[in-house]
Parts: C-alpha cells; sequence; structure tokens
C-alpha cells in the first residue's frame, strides 16, 4: 500500500497536535517563564512539546492514550470520513471488506439471555461436527454464558479466534436431556455480500447487494449467472443501505453495465492526480433492461456504480436520494495494528460531478442532515429535495442531474408511513419480533421443516389471528402496552415481519426477502418499469 511521504512522523504529529496549545505561550515553573526548547521545525517543535509533557506535567499521563486521542482529534477536524482505527477495532472493520473472518461459523441471536445458533453456515467447523439451528450455547471451554448477560462483543470474542485453533462448546438441544459438547477447529467462514437473489417475475431478475468487498464481484457473477438460466432478461439490482466498500470493487461491477470505453468514474486530489476509470469489453450485461435500487443509506461505491448507470444513460435510478459520500480514503497501517483512512482525493460521476454533500459547517449539521430530509419533507415528495443550478449537469441523452449532495433517482418513491404507529416502534426497535419468531421458529422446528422447500413454506404458511394474540400477549409480557386500535393498523405489517423472520430462521436469510418485498413500494415501481407500467 503506498503511504503518504509524511507517515513515519504521524505519531510524533498526532500526538502533540491537541496539547500543542496549552504549551504555547506561558508555561509557570516555579513562578516564573520556561522556553521550551526546540530544535528548529515544525515537526521538531512537535516532538519537543510531547517529550515536554511527560517531563514536567504535574501528573503522570498515559502517553498512548494521549497519542490515541490526538490522531482521532486531528482527523475529526479535517472531513466528515478521515479516520483512526485502533488495533482492537481494525480487524473487525476489515473482515466484512476482506469477504471472511476466522471462527467457527455459526450465526447466533441472543435470546432471553441466552446464546441461540440461528444458523450453522453450510461448509463451516461448527456444520461440519453436527452444531444446529436452534441450540443453546450453555459452556465455552467450560465456562457458563447463559443467564449472565452476556453480549454479541463477549461471544464473538469467545467464539472466533485463530484459523487452527480449537474451542470446546456444550449447547443444550431440543429433546435431549444432557447437553451435547463439542470440540471445534476455528476455520476461515465466508462473509457473503450478496444477500439475496432470485427471480421477482418470469424475466425480471434480483440481486441485493449489501457491500462492495473483495468477494462481491465474483459473488455477483455467479449470482447473474444463476438468474440468467432461469430466463432474466431484465435486472433489478438494490443497493439500499449499501454503506460502499472497494472502489474498485463498484467499477468491476458497472463494467458489466457499460460497453468498453465508456467513464465509469475518476478520482481527483491535491497530491493524487487524474485517475480514470473506464468500462472494458468484458460486459456481460450491456443491453438489458436495468435498474437500480438507492437510498439514503446508499453511499460511496453504491453511488459510483449508480452514478456510472445514470451518467451513462445505461438504466433507471429508482427510490430516495442517495447519501452523498465523495470522499475517497486511503489506509495507511502503523506497527501496533491500528491504522488511519485519510481522504486524499474526491471522486467524480462521468458527467464530472461530485456529489459529497457539503461538510464545511461543522460535523454536527453533517451527520444530522440525514434527519434534516425527513424534517424537510424530502422522504416523502421529491419537490423537497433542494437542488442548484450552478451543480447541473447533463447525461449524453440530455437528462438532467445534480450533483453537491448524493444522487437523486430517476423515478422517486416515497417512503411508506402506511402502518407506522407507536406500537409497531415499540416491537421492532425492542427486538421483540425478532425474538418472538426466533422462539416460535425453534418451538415449532419439526413442523415448519415438513414444508420441505421455501416455496412451499412461503405459499402456504400464514400468521393466523391466533399466533398475532400470541405475539401481542407476548410483547405485553415483555413490557409493551397493548393498543387494539394500533395493532389493528400495523397489523399486515407484523404479520408479514413474523413471516420472514421465521422463513430466515428456517430456510436461511435469502428467504427473508422474498416475504418482507411484497410490500415493497420501491421493488414494486421497480416491477412495474420492468413490465412496461407507469
Amino acid at each position: 500500500m503506498n503511504r503518504p511521504k509524511f507517515y513515519v512522523y504521524l505519531p510524533i504529529i498526532f500526538a502533540a497536535v491537541l496539547v500543542l496549545g496549552i504549551f504555547i505561550g506561558s508555561a509557570f515553573l516555579s513562578g516564573g517563564q520556561r522556553t521550551v526548547a526546540s530544535g528548529g521545525g515544525k515537526m521538531s517543535k512537535l516532538e519537543d512539546v510531547l517529550q515536554y509533557i511527560n517531563q514536567e506535567y504535574v501528573d503522570t499521563i498515559n502517553t498512548d492514550d494521549l497519542v490515541e486521542k490526538s490522531i482521532i482529534s486531528l482527523l475529526e477536524n479535517l472531513d466528515p470520513h478521515s479516520s483512526y482505527i485502533s488495533a482492537e477495532e481494525l480487524q473487525a472493520n476489515n473482515e466484512p471488506l476482506q469477504g471472511n473472518f476466522e471462527g467457527i461459523g455459526v450465526e447466533f441471536n441472543i435470546v432471553e439471555d441466552t446464546v441461540r445458533v440461528v444458523a450453522a453456515i453450510p461448509g463451516g467447523p461448527a456444520e461440519g461436527v453436527g452444531v444446529q439451528a436452534g441450540d443453546k450455547i450453555v459452556l465455552v471451554d467450560g465456562k457458563n454464558i447463559a443467564g449472565i448477560k452476556i453480549a454479541n462483543k463477549g461471544v464473538m470474542e469467545k467464539l472466533k479466534g485463530k484459523g487452527g485453533t480449537k474451542v470446546k462448546i456444550s449447547v443444550k438441544r431440543n429433546g435431549k436431556k444432557n447437553l451435547l459438547d463439542f470440540t471445534i477447529t476455528r476455520g476461515t467462514i465466508p462473509i457473503y455480500s450478496i444477500d439475496a437473489s432470485y427471480m421477482l417475475a418470469s424475466s425480471v431478475g434480483y440481486i441485493k447487494i449489501s457491500r462492495f468487498a473483495a468477494t462481491t464481484y465474483d459473488e455477483y457473477m455467479a449470482a447473474f449467472e444463476k438468474l440468467q438460466q432461469q430466463g432474466m432478461q431484465k435486472l433489478v439490482v438494490d443497493l439500499r443501505g449499501n454503506g460502499g466498500g472497494f472502489l474498485n470493487t463498484a467499477v468491476d461491477i458497472a463494467d458489466e453495465f457499460l460497453p468498453d470505453g465508456k467513464s465509469i468514474v475518476y478520482t481527483e486530489g491535491k497530491a493524487r492526480p487524474r485517475k480514470d476509470f473506464f468500462a472494458t469489453k468484458r460486459g456481460s450485461f450491456e443491453n438489458g433492461n436495468l435498474f437500480i435500487l438507492i437510498d439514503d443509506g446508499s453511499a460511496s461505491a453504491s453511488e459510483i456504480l449508480a452514478g456510472a448507470v445514470q451518467d451513462n444513460d445505461r438504466g433507471t435510478l429508482i427510490g430516495r436520494r442517495s447519501f452523498g459520500k465523495g470522499l475517497v480514503q486511503e489506509q495507511s497501517d502503523f506497527t501496533d495494528g491500528s491504522a488511519i483512512r485519510l481522504t486524499i482525493a474526491r471522486y467524480y460521476t462521468p458527467t464530472g460531478r461530485c456529489i459529497q454533500k457539503p461538510y464545511t459547517h461543522g460535523m454536527d449539521e453533517y451527520y444530522d442532515e440525514e434527519f434534516a430530509r425527513y424534517k424537510n419533507g424530502e422522504l416523502e415528495s421529491a419537490d423537497s429535495i433542494k437542488v442548484s443550478d450552478s451543480l447541473k449537469y447533463k447525461t449524453p441523452g440530455g437528462k438532467v442531474v445534480y450533483g453537491g449532495g448524493g444522487i437523486i433517482p430517476d423515478a422517486f418513491v416515497p417512503i411508506d408511513t402506511t402502518g407506522r404507529t407507536l406500537y409497531l416502534s415499540e416491537i421492532i426497535y425492542g427486538g421483540l419480533i425478532n425474538d418472538f419468531a426466533f422462539n416460535y421458529s425453534d418451538k415449532e422446528r419439526v413442523k415448519l421443516k415438513a414444508y420441505k422447500t421455501f416455496e412451499a413454506f412461503n405459499k402456504s404458511f400464514q400468521i393466523t389471528p391466533q399466533l398475532l394474540n400470541e405475539f401481542v400477549t407476548y410483547a405485553e409480557k415483555s413490557g409493551v402496552k397493548r393498543n387494539d386500535k394500533e395493532i389493528a393498523q400495523s397489523a399486515a405489517l407484523i404479520k408479514t415481519q413474523l413471516k420472514a423472520l421465521i422463513s430466515r430462521n428456517i430456510w436461511g436469510i435469502e428467504t427473508y426477502y422474498p416475504i418482507i418485498q411484497e410490500r415493497d413500494l420501491v421493488i414494486k415501481k421497480a416491477l412495474e418499469l420492468a413490465q412496461g407500467k407507469k
């Protein structure tokens, strides 16, 4: 990885930046004034300040802690996306982008203070020794983890570890009197970035991408080829909630949609000359109808892909305005395992627009901008989106597009507020739908598996009034007061969520989306456009 020339000085610079102001001016020593010796030059001056603090400060200080806080503060004051990542955090930050981690290979939930296996990842170490969905993990290496209010982080610390190392778990399984013991050798576990891929209609395929990781392009191609074999002629790519990832991965996927030589994106910064990225000859879907779904959670690499499609008049963007992150970060690693991600350039879509939203009025306003969109009515009406003629651009086909704050879709779909109530918010944010669905799936696993396939389950299984009432009673016992009027308003949404989560627990995460999206207005709009409806 290329590092800035001043890389070797960073620990010194960062350590002294925050405290520099304390010592410029008067330093009182025995009632007098003291001058801090400096060998000359800014770098030396900052090093002298740190040394002076270590020698003369009234209390003993933790130099490492001072360095960490100084780095964080310095980078936070540059822009919203330059950041410092401690050694402890770096691995967790990198794993989703690397596309794998080392551990035993289970998805789990903590329900009623008990770690419960949602699924053993196919081909993973846990599945290999016989761990099953529904197992309750009681002991890890002989130490109890049930009923002690353990958090997700604590569970992962115990189960994850270097490949080749062993961990012993003891589980309680329904129908078994005694605990079952498993000794598992940790291995490399894949983290998938394609959440779902299936046919929305007879000729319309759907692929949901959750992030742009090192493995995403290969995952995308596998999903694409599977859908092609099922007769796909039109494609919907869902980037909603996708916060980004690797620029090169977004470029590779954009290349699949664009003819040879078409501009995808370019980057440029003060110390980084312009670098252009163009489509090559390898595109596998350069002519079929293409629809890209975006919202305010679509950022960075998602916006690169969406911008390339929109600016080349290649497809239709559907949904709501994207986040607006047009800054490029470069990671530089320290020998202690920590790293900085420094903004070194901006990226520009093919028409030349930078879609980075402003951050000149402070970080609070920058991060509050998403709430401001809601407050200003933008999520419900495209007319509420504020645009500036000074940031107006035109695509080769004559379409007007705007820079300066996210990508505005070609087809706006307002947020669906139907059935939204305070009761619904309480049960969702309290995790009660998820917990109830897990308990129900665990209790009725044999009956649910009798459907044989997800398709059979989806066609025949219904959330009955009796089951809905069982959930309401469960929520009431968990502290959410019954409100019959609001329950009636939200009943359809609650039923859909329950069915989707039960399906996920039995048939896997990919089956969650076909159910939940039956009420998805953005998907509905994409289907209407794909089928020639308005």
